[in-house]
């Protein structure tokens, strides 16, 4: 399929189910762009699980309405076989693809960068705008783009969150009203280590409170050197805490930025 479309565009990419996060996305695309393009592709190379990949939910309709309220002006739903017209090359995410989430979630990131790089060739954008929840995948498409020098600008969004302080997403609809309240615990350990001073406090506040609801089973919660994405240490300038777990088959994830009390000063 050959997509007719203007240029400078922004390219938006969702596996659909969208919400207010997503909105905000499309957003911030159409304050960069007159043409904006918001893919819907649920991308079976990212699903270790076929359970996972038949459960994912699907509401073209409503997706598609609310992409245009957002300011899109393409919604483009390809099917499998314009994405992966032939047996697909799958771009390795290296060694950070598996680290945290690429532990748990085997050959994840590969997936997510190979269609990511085929959507990127497809629409050719000026512009793609991620979501900063997904903070490790933020992170390893900058790198491919950086790596594979694309003329593409990368826009990092801020999370948006439910009034509860919960990170935005599709997989929120399957929580039961009880397992909305546990999944507090995540925002509200984060929130609690930002107010700390040292690296080693948020780490055990961090860690304390997400032990303290017995509904949420931790994958890992760390602080990394947003720079490297590897494990903060004293010499780490820009850091993030990030967080992933499960309650009840869910998988939740969510990071905030911390910064020490010797860095908000050396800012000054």
């Amino acid at each position: 399929m050959t997509l007719n479309l203007k240029h400078p565009l922004a390219l938006v990419p969702t596996m659909g189910a969208l919400h207010a996060g997503h909105s905000s996305l499309i957003n911030i695309a159409a304050q960069r762009c007159t043409e904006v393009v918001v893919s819907i592709f649920v991308n079976p190379l990212q699903f270790e699980n076929p359970d996972d990949l038949a459960k994912y939910p699907r509401q073209i309709e409503k997706d598609i309405e609310l992409a245009k309220q957002a300011g899109a002006t393409n919604v483009w739903i390809p099917s499998l076989e314009e994405i992966y017209p032939n047996e697909p090359e799958i771009i390795s995410a290296g060694k950070i693809g598996n680290t945290f989430e690429g532990v748990h979630r085997f050959g994840h990131f590969d997936g997510v960068l190979t269609v990511v790089n085929r959507l990127f060739n497809l629409v050719k954008p000026e512009v793609a705008i991620f979501g900063e929840k997904d903070f490790q995948q933020l992170f390893l498409i900058k790198k491919l783009v950086k790596d594979s020098n694309l003329p593409i600008e990368i826009i990092a969004a801020p999370t948006i969150r439910e009034t509860d302080g919960l990170a935005m997403s599709s997989r929120n609809i399957r929580l039961t009203e009880a397992e909305r309240i546990a999944a507090g615990i995540i925002s509200k350990a984060l929130t609690s280590a930002a107010k700390e001073s040292s690296l080693e406090l948020q780490r055990d506040v961090l860690l304390s409170l997400l032990a303290s609801e017995k509904q949420f089973a931790l994958d890992y919660a760390e602080i990394i050197d947003e720079k490297s994405y590897e494990i903060a240490d004293s010499s780490s300038v820009n850091t993030r805490a990030i967080v992933a777990g499960w309650i009840n088959g869910v998988r939740l994830l969510d990071n905030m930025v911390m910064r020490t009390q010797v860095h908000k000063m050396g800012a000054r």
